[in-house]
């Protein structure tokens, strides 16, 4: 029944989307909204208290056995990429929310929130992850000035939610207010698949950074203009490209993920030899210290390309940010969640997608809970999960939840 549930209530998610054809919310939209709305509802059959945070996240919260202790916290966000699957995100708000039902009679020895952030995808402003930000403390004033694609500041977007963006700081919540974080998310990739595995544990969840890189040359007619005489933007950033691939590739499965996702051309006309191409870099590994020296050698390469063609390279970091290893005493937990449905030898997994629980580690303790989902597909409409898994899943996040609170009371009698 729990897993039916979960799963019908990600279909009514799902139906909350700004295109017709597809699922697409953005944060801070009509949608939005309409999504906060629907889980504060759910929130509060579960027997948690709801309200909308000062940053547009949707949270609910059942007390401890005394008022305004510490929280453990469940969730995932809300908010969708365009063109999207169902399941990246909102399986893990709705599942957490199974748990709080299931528990809601149960003493802990703690509070126990749900959260459905708003933005973790970063598909309106460019900037990810601004409601788990905003709860970890760690909000960027200069955010303010980021404009969608209509021309919409991040200010304004707030005020017409209805939101007061001086009052931001208020979603923010203090180490001493948390026990920890736990996330339950779809894998986004094969390897619980290939294993047969339902379930899997995060251990660190990758640090990324992103680049805007911009190749020179000069513009010319295509006829013309003879090989020797030409610089051709297009042509130096393809050999870019390739060599991007050709390097992370050579780090080998557990390696540097490096993936140029966006090439632009100017002019762009079919009869003039490109004279400037704009391209994205996003770089992601287990450790900072293997995602920097993979930069280094990209870098050196790319510069070693344009020079050769006569070409120059611009280079602006657009976003960085740290990996994120789960806490050990949460991976155990986790760990025994996993173990309660069967599985008593689970797969330790790196998350190569960012989440959440990386932004939330600024402020607490975090752990994460994978599930298989249908040929590691993500970000896509074809995204699915098995009601087997999911079932699991609840299983597991309850019994993980169990396990925190017999860890936590440990210590109280220590």
């Amino acid at each position: 029944m729990s897993a039916e549930r979960a799963l019908a209530r990600c279909d009514e998610l799902a139906a909350l989307s700004s295109r017709p054809d597809a699922v697409e919310r953005l944060h801070l939209t009509t949608e939005h909204a309409r999504a906060n709305a629907l889980v504060a509802g759910w929130m509060e059959a579960a027997g948690l208290r709801a309200w909308q945070d000062a940053a547009g996240n949707q949270c609910g919260r059942r007390e401890g056995p005394v008022p305004g202790m510490p929280a453990l916290l469940l969730g995932s966000h809300l908010d969708t990429v365009p063109d999207a699957g169902r399941y990246d995100g909102p399986l893990g708000v709705v599942m957490a929310l199974e748990v709080a039902a299931r528990l809601r009679g149960r003493e802990l020895p703690f509070a126990l929130e749900v959260m459905g952030f708003g933005d973790e995808e970063g598909a309106r402003f460019g900037t990810a992850l601004l409601g788990s930000r905003a709860l970890a403390g760690t909000w960027d004033p200069a955010w303010w000035d980021l404009v969608d694609r209509d021309g919409t500041t991040l200010r304004q977007a707030f005020h017409d939610f209805g939101l007061d963006p001086a009052r931001v700081g208020e979603a923010g919540r203090r180490p001493e207010e948390l026990v920890g974080y736990l996330e339950a998310h779809i894998e986004q990739g094969p390897h619980l698949e290939a294993a047969n595995a339902s379930l899997g544990y995060v251990t660190t969840i990758a640090g990324a950074r992103r680049f805007a890189l911009t190749v020179l040359g000069e513009a010319r007619h295509a006829g013309g203009t003879p090989y020797s005489r030409r610089r051709d933007a297009l042509v130096g950033a393809s050999e870019v490209v390739t060599a991007v691939e050709r390097l992370a590739r050579a780090t080998g499965d557990h390696g540097c993920i490096a993936t140029v996702g966006r090439l632009e051309v100017s002019p762009g006309a079919v009869n003039v030899v490109p004279g400037r191409a704009d391209l994205t870099l996003d770089l992601r590994a287990a450790t900072d210290a293997e995602r920097d020296a993979m930069w280094e050698v990209v870098r050196a390469e790319a510069e070693a390309i344009c020079t050769a063609r006569g070409l120059s390279l611009h280079v602006v970091e657009t976003h960085a940010a740290p990996a994120a290893p789960c806490a050990p005493w949460l991976q155990r937990a986790v760990v025994a969640g996993i173990a309660a449905t069967g599985d008593t030898d689970p797969l330790g997994l790196w998350s190569r997608a960012g989440h959440d629980a990386m932004a939330v580690a600024a402020v607490t303790g975090v752990g994460m809970l994978f599930l298989r989902c249908s040929d590691g597909i993500s970000h896509h409409p074809d995204e699915d999960v098995r009601d087997v898994d999911v079932a699991r899943g609840i299983d597991a996040l309850e019994q993980a939840v169990l396990a925190v609170a017999a860890a936590v009371g440990e210590r109280g009698a220590a």
